[in-house]
């Protein structure tokens, strides 16, 4: 429930109804506005009705809010929330580039291509320390190790590094090392996850089911944010369809139906979501031309010689020729490249 109170409303009016909202085991909410304080109140709506406010001599209105995910929702939060990695923030008007190679091999390799990113612009480093694969046989990552070589190239070409969470037990040592934890399509609805997640201070990304709705993506988020952490950014990585022509199919509908609906910024991953090399750049322009706030890319020096994925992976030259291509399309959008 939203709760307007009136322009005369003082702090006082507002700690009291919070305090009251607390009482009932209700989430109390405090969103002062610059002409009016605004409150909200989440949980049952049984006790939500409880509250008895429509009858306050302070408030102006109260309004339900429908979509059953809420902190999430544009209802609750109409401006846009920029996360920080690193020295950039991801939301607004800048369009943010993290790349860099499927998962962390060796550090030599891992420098190698992470160099080749930084040096065409990418905000970030992107690989994997830790990684869930479909057969027991593939390359499952370095682990511990693989987090300490992510961070010190990461500190050598002074970018931020994210990397894939995959067990609560492991959240401590990743959040340590990472400037952002990655929840991956497999554990999206991992839910003693997120919310361990959501007590952590570290930005998380939280990428698309395999065959989740928007809806349960949303409602993963609020996991997150109900637990605490508010700096959450959204992953469209594709969807499994009856299509075979491409690893997975790309919704770029989900793109731009989600900047409608929440406030988190939405990223894209175009190498997940295709599968395929050449189809990465093309797709790449098109989320950003459907108003996505970045992508999230896999870029290896040697595609060829890589551990894992890479089929889809950018050389890096196409990558260098990607971000170049970017910057028109991000202008006749009237976004700016990070």
């Amino acid at each position: 429930m939203i709760i307007v109170l009136k322009r005369e409303a003082s702090e006082e009016t507002a700690r009291e109804i919070l305090g009251r909202i607390e009482e009932k085991g209700l989430k109390p909410l405090y969103m002062p506005g610059t002409e009016r304080i605004v409150l909200g109140a989440l949980g049952d709506e049984r006790v939500l009705g409880q509250l008895g406010l429509d009858g306050h001599p302070m408030v102006e209105s109260l309004k339900p809010i429908l979509s059953p995910y809420k902190l999430v929702s544009r209802e609750m939060h109409p401006h846009d929330t920029v996360v920080r990695f690193g020295g950039t923030v991801i939301g607004g008007n800048a369009f943010a580039v993290i790349a860099g190679p499927c998962a962390v091999e060796t550090e030599e390799r891992l420098r190698e291509s992470a160099s080749a990113v930084a040096a065409a612009g990418a905000i970030g480093i992107r690989a994997g320390a830790y990684k869930p694969r479909s057969s027991p046989y593939s390359f499952q990552g370095h682990g511990p190790e693989g987090l300490a070589t992510l961070r010190a190239v990461g500190d050598e070409l002074g970018l931020p590094v994210i990397t894939e969470i995959m067990d609560t037990a492991d959240v401590e040592a990743v959040a340590e090392k990472a400037d952002m934890l990655q929840v991956g399509a497999r554990n999206m609805q991992n839910f003693a996850l997120l919310k361990a997640l959501g007590k952590v201070t570290k930005p998380v990304l939280l990428k698309r089911g395999l065959s989740a709705k928007v809806e349960e993506l949303l409602l993963a988020a609020e996991y997150l944010l109900a637990a605490g952490n508010e700096q959450v950014i959204l992953c469209e990585r594709g969807i499994r369809t009856f299509e075979t022509a491409t690893r997975n199919t790309l919704d770029l509908n989900a793109v731009a139906y989600m900047k409608q609906k929440t406030h988190l910024p939405v990223f894209v991953d175009p190498s997940h979501g295709t599968g395929v090399r050449d189809l990465v750049a093309p797709m790449a322009l098109a989320a950003a031309a459907c108003g996505a706030d970045g992508l999230l890319i896999e870029v290896h020096h040697n595609p060829v010689d890589a551990w894992s994925d890479g089929a889809q992976s950018l050389y890096p030259h196409q990558f260098q020729a990607l971000m170049e291509t970017l910057r028109p399309v991000l202008a006749a959008v009237g976004r700016d490249l990070a």
